[in-house]
């Protein structure tokens, strides 16, 4: 088959869900024997590839303003599309639907990827959650095929819009320490810290994580590995904590400290609420991270027991952070249960056979 990939900000990915998605769904396909494109934004690459482990790359520009960076990259990416004449095209992201209302022109048969709920998030509250909602009400009411990557993300479309939904979830490979000198340059030490790898946004709960943990009497520390690609004024006070037990330690893309960070590190905070299969979760457990999770349906669906979950406020985060620092053989036994997990149900194997079928599916 001949495949697209379009509403990512493109391969290698150093961004997020949908990016990782793509990369891995999409080496893998290319390895299965199909040809595959990768659409990528052009003002995130200094270094433009002309293919990646096999997969083709395409790059178009894209309007660097929030509102309008994915919707002007996706327009310039199906303009191209219609003119390769793909047979499957895969988009990320309902915000992208009111592209998709002529999708018969584009040559191929369009599956669009949903997202979590994104109208939700504090950063498109006024018009920008208007849209969101607007966009997944059209999503809903298009006749393409659609893919939830959770459980939950399925069932709420089919409770509000009558709305059925393949369910494909991200995946995740296992991951065990290799390099333990790796943490050296950060002055770390194994199972002396506590992880959140995150964007700075208020639903993921960063500056929460740091307000429970100033609060706490411990010679653990805090290691909060991410940012935000606009700043704000949560972003901001998050870069005003002053602890000397708290380390920001900025955006890393490195695989091999990013495994280190993750496998050596007492206890996990994942504190995403906006719903939707989270790939750093996945990536936590797949590391044997015990997980101290926000407690949210979409976590729970993938979590179950293998962590504890908190509700949004200091005080309960508090108690979770203790209750696991506490108990130094139960997280290991946790941790190891996420590992399982992982292996049952979210190997990326799994989830390109999905697509596979899925692809195949809707070329008859």
């Amino acid at each position: 088959m001949k495949i697209a990939l379009i509403g990512s900000r493109g391969i290698p990915a150093t961004y997020g869900g949908f990016e990782t998605c793509a990369e891995e769904l999409s080496k893998r396909l290319v390895k299965r024997g199909h040809q595959v494109w990768v659409y990528g934004r052009s003002g995130y690459f200094d270094k433009k590839l002309r293919e990646y482990e096999g997969v083709k790359l395409a790059y178009f520009p894209a309007i660097r303003i929030k509102a309008l960076d994915t919707l002007s990259h996706t327009f310039l990416s199906l303009i191209h599309a219609q003119i390769k004449r793909y047979e499957g095209i895969l988009v990320f992201n309902y915000a992208n639907s009111p592209l998709l209302i002529f999708h018969k022109w584009l040559g191929g048969n369009v599956i669009l990827h949903l997202d979590g709920l994104e109208w939700s998030r504090e950063k498109w509250k006024g018009l920008g959650e208007k849209y969101f909602k607007f966009a997944e009400w059209l999503a809903a009411k298009l006749s393409l095929d659609l893919v939830s990557d959770s459980r939950s993300i399925r069932d709420y479309f089919g409770e509000k819009y009558r709305r059925g939904s393949h369910f494909i979830p991200y995946g995740a490979d296992l991951q065990y320490s290799k390099e333990k000198h790796l943490l050296e340059k950060f002055g770390l030490e194994p199972q002396d810290y506590i992880l959140q790898i995150t964007r700075f946004e208020p639903e993921n709960n960063p500056l929460l994580s740091i307000q429970a943990f100033r609060k706490m009497e411990t010679a653990k520390r805090l290691v909060l590995v991410g940012g935000v690609q606009y700043k704000t004024e949560y972003s901001e006070s998050i870069f005003a904590a002053k602890d000397p037990r708290i380390s920001l330690l900025g955006s890393i893309y490195d695989k091999r400290i990013l495994r280190e960070l993750l496998c050596n590190c007492y206890a996990y905070i994942h504190g995403n609420e906006a719903g939707g299969t989270n790939p750093a979760l996945l990536q936590a457990m797949a590391s044997g991270c015990f997980v101290i999770s926000r407690d949210v349906p979409f976590n729970r669906e993938v979590l179950r027991d293998a962590g504890i979950y908190f509700q949004k406020n200091v005080d309960d985060l508090c108690e979770k952070i203790s209750w696991a620092l506490q108990r130094p053989d139960e997280t290991r036994i946790k941790g190891e249960k996420g590992r399982d997990i992982i292996r049952e149900s979210y190997s990326w194997e799994s989830v390109v056979d999905e697509y596979e079928k899925l692809f195949g599916s809707v070329l008859k």
